[in-house]
């Protein structure tokens, strides 16, 4: 996983274009860049992986708005999974699978718009929106689990950074960590045996594809 992290922290540097010593580059306008994006996220956090979409338009040049819905897995920090003879994974004391589905709409501020070239575009962002949960019995395979899901009504919010990386006009790319909090108006869920949480937080990076227009 660290090392996930440090070739993601790294992949920025392969959009950089050097100069070299004594060359005097004329200064370029601004890109204009397309206000609309859609894509996916490829998600990843110390509780397993997650998928999610997203949708945004830029209001300006310093703001974009957007709205997101992911899937993600949650785990308690008290899990430890061990493997039997078979291979087969087991964690002692866990009751319940847990799946976080959060609908958010947020907020986007550029940084250093004007000391950073365009192939490097590097944000704050942040957001709020009604969030649920599923949980299915551990006990059962996974995807017949489902059959027995039930969910959970919350709400929530995130707060990060992240940069669009590379000049084309159609592709997008980018990189983005983020704080993500829900906590349950209804009953919490139960991760591990007769331990039920009002409130599940993460932190997540997230690779994101796709496309501008």
């Amino acid at each position: 996983m660290k090392r996930f992290l440090i070739i993601l922290f790294l992949l920025p540097t392969f959009f950089v274009s050097a100069q070299k010593i004594g060359e005097m580059a004329p200064e370029k306008p601004p890109i204009v860049f397309p206000p609309n994006a859609w894509g996916v996220d490829l998600m990843f956090s110390d509780g397993g992986f997650g998928i999610g979409t997203f949708f945004r338009h830029s209001i300006n040049t310093k703001f974009t708005g957007s709205i997101g819905f992911s899937f993600a897995e949650s785990k308690n920090a008290r899990e430890f999974e061990y493997y039997d003879y078979y291979g087969r994974p087991i964690t002692i004391g866990k009751e319940n699978r847990v799946f976080i589905l959060p609908l958010t709409i947020g907020l986007q501020y550029r940084l250093f718009e004007n000391e950073l070239t365009d192939n490097l575009r590097p944000y704050l962002q942040g957001g709020i929106g009604p969030s649920f949960a599923v949980s299915t019995p551990y006990e059962v395979e996974f995807f017949k689990s489902f059959q027995y899901s039930e969910f959970h009504l919350g709400f929530g919010g995130y707060l990060g950074f992240g940069a669009d990386f590379g000049l084309s006009k159609t592709n997008l790319i980018g990189l983005s960590v983020k704080y993500q909090y829900t906590t349950f108006v209804t009953e919490g869920v139960e991760h591990m045996e007769g331990q039920i949480k009002t409130k599940i937080s993460a932190f997540y990076v997230a690779i994101k594809i796709g496309l501008m227009f």
